[in-house]
């Protein structure tokens, strides 16, 4: 029914309502007068129509959608009556100096029932005439959570049988509401633990978390539990999502694998971050990348004066800068930069023009197979790459450079580590003679980004596997993108010079187990999907550390950020590996730098110091 339609059928109704109730008011008191010929009596329903009109208009109640009504409604209908009772009675007074009390008492009461039950039976009309007969196709869905979230999951979901699912049952570990039904769904009571036998007596076909209250990590265990059943599971968003109306509370989602890590947010110290960032000058070196881009977006939320986007590759720029253009608008001067860490004059002349107040440099060759057969290029990009970059921001005044480091920079096997712990070096040596404020942060794997190994078993699991792991106990730290790039920036207003600040990654994950998880979320099992264990890579390691022994540092400066006590090489050794370099072959150019990076190779160090 159109709104015109809607809105002219409630007025009509309404209208006949209120003359009803007045007459029989008057009717039930005064039975022996005529009723039609009493000339105040017919002012009084005058005044009442046309009262109960401009406040039902006011309060909104001819828009309202009566199918969904609730206390809110109600109270609306009262309000509306009330005042037009009221502002017959203030005419009834100016016309008669009285008011005849008893009378529009029983108005009132007569009206607030017709009009409240008008809007019930609409309602009870529409759940008749939508009502349906379950059916085989209809997937027999459990709930678990009978709150205010669940409860309006379930009448969405009747509502709307299209989506394919019919709620069948309530879980709630509240023993008060066990056995209630809720739009004649039975609450039962149960605890995680029951979920399982749950599902097996009740030919559960689809679980829904609709508990927005709990902490991450409470929702994670509960998500697994549930996921252990073989039934696919799917939940609504966080509360502070729903609050900030980004999504509504039946929006029903598919599990991520974010969601199975248990992580909770940091709050940030807004202010600190403001004070370094709004109205400043801000470059991103490696702007395009996952972490990169990411950071640009966390740092455009606080107003920079210019935020200079940094990096090699034009199509992966162009992506990030059309992106913040879009969300900030004009706010932030948005400066598109192609350039190549390892072109030391042209870093040196965007740090002159742009004179950047704060540096994040994320660029870097990251892909750790790919530079134990390229070690020279990790050598350039990660080495040479970062000295470029630090030493332009000491030469152009930035106040604050933060270095993007990793935790394979901890006891190293490989290229890429070493070059890593290389970088983190020179930046902690040069923040011994300079004025900026230099600082590193290290941390472990990122979900989702592109050379995490997601994205790989997605395209595995989508063309029927198999999945490729490399050990069935190699593990690693992750973290998601947002969780990590808001840290990163959080640390940069932490540092006083040369710190190695580590990120508290949580506990480490089986590789094997992130395959398992990543696959029943895609709706299959270990039977429909192989896995395969392919061996471990050259530079592998089977598990990661975030700091070696003799740096670690129990302390928080700031929630999930430590500081390492990373001891960097003399000077006079980082000169001879920047002159020598070139020189050696690939197994020479490795030997040197995970020996030196490991602080283990005392040849090394004994040939560094003679000079030879």
């Amino acid at each position: 029914m159109s709104l015109k339609n809607r809105m002219s059928l409630l007025i009509v109704v309404d209208s006949l309502i209120v003359f009803f109730s007045i007459f029989v008011g008057y009717y039930i008191l005064y039975p022996y007068v005529d009723l039609f010929q009493n000339q105040f009596l017919l002012a009084s329903a005058l005044t009442i129509f046309i009262a109960h009109h401009v406040f039902a208009m006011y309060f909104g109640l001819y828009r309202k959608v009566w199918e969904y009504a609730s206390v809110g409604e109600l109270s609306s209908i009262v309000k509306a009556v009330t005042l037009s009772v009221i502002a017959v009675g203030l005419v009834q007074y100016l016309n008669r100096q009285d008011i005849l009390v008893r009378a529009l008492a029983i108005t009132w009461m007569l009206h607030v029932l017709l009009i409240g039950g008008s809007r019930l039976s609409w309602r009870m009309m529409r759940s008749r005439a939508f009502k349906f007969k379950p059916d085989q196709t209809l997937k027999r869905t459990m709930i678990i959570g009978a709150g205010k979230a669940g409860t309006l999951v379930a009448r969405q979901l009747l509502n709307n049988p299209e989506n394919g699912f019919l709620p069948v049952l309530f879980v709630d570990d509240d023993k008060n509401k066990h056995g209630l039904d809720i739009y004649d769904v039975r609450v039962v009571h149960g605890e995680t633990r029951d979920i399982d036998s749950i599902v097996k007596d009740n030919a559960i076909e689809r679980i829904i978390v609709a508990i927005p209250s709990l902490s991450k990590q409470e929702s994670a265990e509960l998500i697994k539990h549930c996921m252990d059943t073989g039934i696919k599971t799917q939940t609504i968003p966080l509360i502070e999502d729903v609050m900030t109306g980004k999504v509504s509370v039946t929006d029903i989602q598919d599990v991520k694998i974010e969601d199975l890590l248990g992580r909770e947010e940091v709050k940030l110290d807004m202010d600190k971050i403001a004070d370094q960032l709004t109205g400043k000058t801000i470059l991103v070196t490696g702007a395009g990348g996952s972490i990169g881009s990411e950071i640009c977006r966390q740092i455009a939320r606080f107003g920079p004066k210019q935020l200079l986007l940094l990096g090699h590759g034009e199509n992966s720029i162009y992506l990030i800068d059309m992106e913040l253009r879009k969300a900030i608008g004009n706010e932030t001067e948005i400066i598109p930069l192609i350039a190549d860490i390892q072109d030391r004059e042209r870093i040196i002349a965007i740090m002159a023009e742009y004179k950047p107040d704060v540096v994040y440099h994320a660029a870097a060759h990251k892909h750790v197979p790919l530079m134990e057969g390229n070690p020279m290029e990790a050598v350039k990009n990660n080495i040479y790459g970062t000295k470029n970059v630090a030493e332009a921001s000491h030469m152009a005044g930035v106040k604050n450079f933060v270095m993007v480091s990793t935790d394979k920079a901890v006891n190293p096997p490989n290229v890429m580590g070493a070059s890593k712990r290389f970088a983190e070096m020179i930046v902690q040596n040069l923040a011994k003679r300079s004025e900026t404020t230099f600082v590193a942060v290290r941390f472990g794997n990122v979900l989702g980004s592109r050379g995490s190994v997601i994205p790989l078993f997605k395209k595995q699991i989508a063309v029927g596997g198999p999945v490729t792991v490399t050990h069935p106990d190699m593990t690693r730290y992750f973290m998601t993108i947002p969780e990590a790039s808001r840290l990163v920036i959080q640390a940069g207003t932490l540092a006083r010079g040369g710190e190695v600040f580590v990120l508290d990654m949580g506990e480490p994950v089986r590789i094997v187990d992130l395959a398992k998880n990543l696959i029943r979320l895609s709706g299959y099992s270990e039977e429909d999907i192989q896995i395969n264990f392919s061996g471990i890579r050259p530079g592998e390691k089977m598990y990661e550390e975030l700091l070696d022994s003799d740096e670690i540092q129990d302390k928080q400066v700031f929630p999930k950020i430590f500081i390492g006590v990373a001891n960097p090489v003399a000077e006079l050794e980082l000169k001879y590996i920047m002159e020598k370099l070139h020189e050696m072959d690939d197994i020479e150019l490795k030997g040197l730098l995970v020996g030196l990076a490991n602080r283990k190779n005392v040849e090394t160090k004994k040939l560094v110091v003679s000079g030879k």
